[in-house]
């Protein structure tokens, strides 16, 4: 580690402006916990560090009394885990005054430092500041907290853009109650370039669609060859790329790995399956996909049962010429449910299917305590859909015993009541805006 190379580093932060900063609905607090924050690459969580210092500066925190390190710049490549304190060190000589002061520590990508965890254990432990940390792996960043920052941290994850974050990025302001035709028109406007395009923070920000594109394009590449390939030391960069290819197939439908692994074999693939289970973990782990399970009463059928898969976000179903709505409608919906669910990590989200293949998108529950049982269908106006739709849902109810169920669409409004079972249908934007 260079010295003066390092005090460059923090001068040059020292004078940084703020520029382009947009509010997001995920905030960070004021904690004598470490703050982890993960999410996938380009969701904003540098941002939110930027968002958090100047609440800081505007609650009168001088600027010296703030540290940022961003271990993925050229700069820090060469810092080791020992050195972490020196760099505080540094700081301090710079700006004597901050020693004596409450210091903020923000990390941005730590785990690309070997024992990070005891250098962020040591500065919490034995100095006066608040830590910050970013990671882009959840499974990197979490082994280390479940470890040895055990009880020493608070974790939260930041995905693309909510829809309300969304319209707050184009400075549309509403009353959710008193919306009237015009702002309609102009919220079902924005929603189409929503669920075209997706929701990652500089495709909203950027108009050209052909550059959007670019952009998306840009991200799926970064997404395997940086996050997977490099990080994870992956040897069969062909086969990761076949199974995002199956994945972003099955977006919104089962997902079937041994299934997918069979598929493979059969066109002469030399893998093992233990090989593909490990490569599905890492999309997972790296925020690409989720996997969402069947919903039963016993956890062992649970874990046993086939997962349906969504994306990290809906925008790279483009580089795959992938039109259909009805799914794209549906992985939003998750991604909603996902949300909250990082807001009351009691809920459990899953869907439900019976042995006559009918089938429930979400289930969502807290405890024993059903919370919302949900459709999604992008249009229910033919009478075909409707009626498929209704006699899944309406089964579903009847065996989990709940009186109420609800079906998202892209533009219906209503409700019915069946045998004394009220069935809501909402569009998905009033859902998403929290009507």
């Amino acid at each position: 580690m260079n010295r003066e190379t390092i005090k460059t580093y923090i001068l040059d932060f020292q004078k940084r402006k703020f520029v382009g900063i947009k509010k997001r609905e995920t905030s960070l607090m004021d904690s004598l916990k470490i703050q982890a924050v993960t999410g996938a690459r380009r969701t904003g969580k540098t941002y939110l560090f930027f968002e958090k210092m100047m609440e800081l500066e505007a609650a009168g925190v001088e600027r010296k009394q703030m540290i940022y390190l961003n271990f993925e710049t050229p700069v820090l490549d060469d810092v080791t885990y020992k050195e972490l304190r020196q760099i505080i060190e540094i700081h301090w000589s710079l700006f004597p005054e901050a020693a004596k002061k409450k210091m903020y520590l923000f990390i941005d990508e730590p785990q690309v430092i070997d024992k990070w965890e005891s250098a962020v254990r040591d500065l919490h432990d034995n100095f006066n500041m608040n830590i910050f940390i970013t990671g882009s792996s959840s499974r990197l960043l979490s082994r280390e907290i479940a470890t040895s920052l055990r009880g020493r941290s608070i974790s939260t994850v930041l995905l693309p853009l909510s829809f309300a974050e969304y319209l707050q990025f184009h400075d549309f302001t509403y009353e959710i109650n008193k919306i009237d035709t015009l702002e309609k028109a102009k919220i079902l406007n924005y929603f189409d370039d929503f669920i075209n395009f997706g929701a990652y923070p500089e495709i909203v920000l950027t108009k050209n669609n052909d550059e959007r594109i670019k952009i998306l394009k840009d991200y799926f590449d970064l997404t395997i060859y940086k996050d997977l390939v490099d990080r994870y030391s992956l040897k069969n960069s062909s086969l990761i790329r076949s199974l995002i290819d199956l994945v972003v197939a099955s977006c919104s439908k089962e997902f079937s790995v041994n299934k997918n692994y069979l598929d493979l074999k059969s066109r002469s693939m030399n893998i093992g399956k233990g090989t593909l289970y490990e490569y599905f973990d890492i999309l997972t782990d790296s925020f690409f996909a989720f996997s969402l399970k069947r919903f039963y009463h016993s956890k062992k059928m649970e874990n046993l049962s086939i997962p349906k898969v969504y994306l990290g976000d809906i925008g790279f179903l483009n580089l795959y010429s992938l039109r259909d709505f009805g799914r794209r409608l549906e992985n939003i919906v998750f991604l909603e449910l996902f949300r909250k669910k990082t807001v009351n990590p009691l809920l459990e989200i899953g869907y439900w299917k019976d042995n006559n293949g009918r089938e429930v998108d979400f289930i969502v529950r807290q405890g024993r305590d059903i919370k919302n049982v949900i459709q999604v269908s992008f249009n229910v106006e033919d009478v075909g859909t409707r009626q498929k739709e209704m006699k899944a849902l309406l089964s579903c109810l009847a065996e989990l015993k709940v009186r109420e169920g609800m079906i998202i669409t892209k533009d219906q409004d209503g409700e019915e009541v069946i045998d004394g079972i009220t069935i809501k249908i909402v569009p998905i934007w009033k859902w998403l805006l929290g009507d």
